[in-house]
């Protein structure tokens, strides 16, 4: 395959992990996996949290679309690597700077401030029902300024 079709293959991925990721979040997390994602939601003294696992569940897909195509280096490698890469780019904005699990990592860039408000707009609503702002990427135009 071209390099650029594979490089088209991983930010199509990517792009569509968001969408996914909003999907998910929104009808699932926000849903029946309500008792796993709640944890999240809840003030803990604990590093770790129950909504955690989801990660390891995308980090597990990922790893194995890359595995069964390490030779051939095939679209599921390519699409196996956007996964990663936006798990990644999940881990840092969220979890690094927006949830700031770890306390290093700060900046005032406007995107990731956007990212970082629109987050909390999410969290405003300790519940299951009545969220906003679902994805992480994509901050809809206006939802920050009216909450």
């Amino acid at each position: 395959m071209s390099v650029f079709i594979n490089i088209f293959i991983v930010l199509f991925a990517i792009i569509s992990m968001e969408c996914l990721s909003w999907f998910i979040h929104k009808y699932l997390f926000h849903g029946p996996l309500w008792f796993m994602h709640k944890s999240h939601h809840q003030k803990t003294k604990s590093f770790f949290e129950w909504n955690d696992l989801f990660a390891v569940l995308f980090a597990v897909v990922s790893l194995y679309l890359m595995y069964i195509d390490r030779h051939d280096l095939g679209y599921r490698f390519f699409i196996g690597l956007g996964i990663s890469l936006y798990g990644m780019v999940y881990f840092v904005v969220h979890d690094w700077f927006v949830h700031r699990r770890f306390k290093t990592f700060k900046s005032n860039n406007t995107c990731l401030q956007a990212v970082r408000k629109a987050h909390k707009v999410h969290h405003k609503n300790r519940g299951k029902e009545k969220g906003k702002a679902f994805g992480l990427l994509f901050v809809r135009k206006g939802l920050i300024k009216n909450n």
